[in-house]
């Protein structure tokens, strides 16, 4: 399991890359449902840090597969 510290410098990066490189899809980080706690004061652990890194590599690796391509 990585450190919580590794997880987030992750997560930096890469929603730097999205907000650099893919701008239309930047947009769409603060309404993704996915990563929108139910819980009033939700546990951020490193397991949820994980996830959430995990759903921001799914999103981008989404995005390009099916729009980038599709501008082609």
């Amino acid at each position: 399991m990585k450190k919580v510290h590794n997880v987030l410098t992750e997560i930096s990066v890469l929603i730097k890359k999205i907000e650099t490189d893919y701008p239309e899809l930047y947009q769409f980080l603060d309404e993704n449902p996915i990563t929108l706690p139910t819980e009033l004061h939700p546990k951020l652990d490193s397991n949820t840090l994980e996830d959430y890194l995990t759903d921001l590599k799914s999103l981008l690796k989404h995005h390009i597969e099916n729009h980038i391509k599709s501008k082609k």
